[in-house]
């Protein structure tokens, strides 16, 4: 019989991700996609075994490293489904051990499940949080290093292209983004969604620029789609086109797919409470 179903949302990439400093840590900003995410659920028995539905969400080492952690204990079969892939920049892995830490009945601060998470797989996006996109978030630090004003609404359609890379902890070959913190402040708190898209733009362009891959059409599709800009996962596969509410064109998915994107999806981000 399954027991405590639970389900955790992933994200379509980063609105922004870099440097602050040339030495200073990596710092990004999530882009919430409700949905996407990582369902699980847990059938009980003696050991714990973990199975992923096709996809290695996650292992029974780094499941009992979480759960020592947070001081929890969970025998039997874990079941994880996710809809989107492993190393697609869409937060696979976070959200499977947050769905983990659920099943095992985890009721703690979401800062020290971050804590946990990071000291488990070496980074973490911010997908215990409510409300991701207002934190500047450093994810191989589990640290929040600001609070962000409310995004205005966008009409989001994305998808994955190319290959898909997983995060790896050590790797800090990102670009500088620290000029473009106060300028995101400022579009957030006026609620400028043409500013914020044309930062989350160059965010993205950067990394391109940086660390490939070399051709990739995400920049010229939203400039061909009327998008107000584009955001990426600055690790993984993940391509995201900012819309105007209402004015997604009617063909998107079927161009996008020509182009060889895949998993296409639609969804409502941001707007004022």
């Amino acid at each position: 019989m399954k027991h405590g179903a639970v389900r955790v949302a992933g994200h379509l990439g980063e609105l922004m991700q870099g440097r602050l400093g040339p030495s200073g840590p990596v710092a990004l900003i999530s882009l919430p996609c409700p949905v996407l995410a990582v369902e699980a659920w847990h059938l009980p028995g003696s050991g714990l075994s973990i199975h992923s539905s096709g996809q290695r969400l996650l292992t029974p080492v780094r499941a009992l490293d979480l759960l020592d952690r947070l001081g929890l204990r969970l025998a039997g079969r874990v079941v994880l489904s996710a809809n989107m892939p492993a190393g697609g920049g869409a937060g696979a892995s976070t959200a499977s051990l947050v769905a983990l830490a659920r099943l095992a009945g985890a009721d703690v601060p979401p800062p020290d499940l971050a804590r946990a998470c990071v000291m488990a797989e070496g980074a973490s996006d911010p997908l215990m949080f409510g409300m991701p996109e207002r934190l500047l978030w450093a994810s191989r630090r589990a640290e929040v290093l600001g609070r962000l004003p409310p995004i205005p609404r966008f009409d989001v359609v994305g998808g994955f292209y190319g290959e898909h890379r997983r995060t790896d902890p050590r790797d800090m070959d990102f670009p500088d983004i620290s000029d473009l913190i106060s300028p995101w402040r400022a579009a957030a708190g006026s609620g400028d969604a043409a500013a914020l898209a044309r930062i989350a733009s160059v965010s993205a362009e950067r990394t391109l620029a940086l660390r490939g891959p070399l051709g990739d059409p995400t920049a010229r599709l939203a400039e061909s789609f009327g998008a107000l800009g584009f955001a990426i996962a600055h690790t993984g596969s993940a391509r995201a086109f900012l819309f105007r509410p209402g004015s997604v064109p009617d063909n998107i998915a079927k161009r996008l797919r020509r182009m060889g994107f895949s998993r296409i999806v639609r969804f409502t981000t941001g707007g004022r409470v």
